[in-house]
């Protein structure tokens, strides 16, 4: 690959019908919570639409339950078998892979039944037994770095999941704190943690967060989410994360850094041209 042909060569992953590492990129598309089972069906295919319409591979993505908000009165989701299996009949119904976070050892194994690709959030990364859950259930194991962790500070994080008997796995980058309300995305990131021999995905609009910097909730730049992950494309990573929303002000989690869904296809169809051109041979 041109952007280093000097890195390791890591096994491709396979995630549904697709390869992570093969000739085009992965994108995690999805809102950042299930507002209703109406409104993340209707969602779903219009994303559907976009992706094919703009030839992207897509992970259909969203969170049954909010298990980390600012406030008490923050909306959190529904049940976790309940939310798994609606997404994996929606996951069905479109014929593309899903995924969604787990936050405890007893959610990861009933999403394990349902889910393609079983995400830790940043804040749990290092939680042994919550790692160990889902390796176990044999699903792809995607892992947010946590904002407190430098890149190579993954490794220990890869070989407890290799410990578990877990070896399709890979890690999201999302930001790293930088002072109070503050993320900040450091592109060296994603090649420092390719070069340790591991499979990278960028987060763009997590990284655009302001942790609780609305006071009650969290605030964001969703105009820099695009910004990032061209960015990141550019720097060589596997696929992009990104959440979006038709409408981002009224959405009822993560509203400030969504993309508007109808930017989204613009979006997809320029970080597929700076992708082609990083891995010309």
């Amino acid at each position: 690959m041109s952007f280093d042909p000097n890195l390791p060569i890591i096994p491709e992953i396979a995630i549904g019908p697709y390869s992570m590492g093969g000739k085009e990129p992965i994108f995690f598309l999805g809102p950042c919570v299930i507002e209703s089972e109406a409104f993340v069906r209707d969602i779903a295919g219009k994303i559907k639409e976009i992706a094919d319409a703009a030839g992207a591979q897509f992970v259909f993505k969203a969170s049954y339950d909010k298990a980390n908000r600012s406030s008490v009165s923050s909306f959190r989701g529904m049940d976790c078998r309940e939310g798994c299996a609606l997404l994996a009949d929606i996951g069905r119904e479109l014929g593309v892979p899903v995924t969604t976070d787990v936050h405890s050892p007893e959610e990861a194994t009933i999403a394990g039944e349902f889910i393609d690709v079983l995400q830790i959030p940043a804040f749990l990364c290092r939680q042994t037994d919550l790692i160990e859950a889902a390796a176990k259930t044999d699903r792809v194991v995607n892992v947010k770095k946590g904002q407190f962790l430098a890149p190579w500070d993954v490794t220990n994080i890869a070989e407890k999941l290799k410990a578990f008997g877990n070896l399709n796995f890979f890690f999201t980058e999302r930001g790293v704190s930088f002072g109070y309300n503050n993320l900040v995305a450091d592109m060296r990131s994603l090649y420092w943690m390719r070069e340790l021999g591991y499979r990278v995905v960028f987060d763009a609009t997590h990284s655009v967060q302001r942790p609780g910097g609305l006071g009650d909730s969290s605030g964001g730049d969703g105009k820099l989410a695009p910004i990032l992950a061209r960015a990141a494309m550019a720097t060589g990573c596997d696929g992009i994360f990104m959440e979006t929303h038709p409408n981002p002000e009224k959405a009822l989690s993560d509203g400030p850094n969504q993309v508007p869904l109808e930017k989204l296809g613009a979006v997809l169809t320029q970080l597929r041209r700076v992708h082609a051109v990083i891995h010309e041979n």
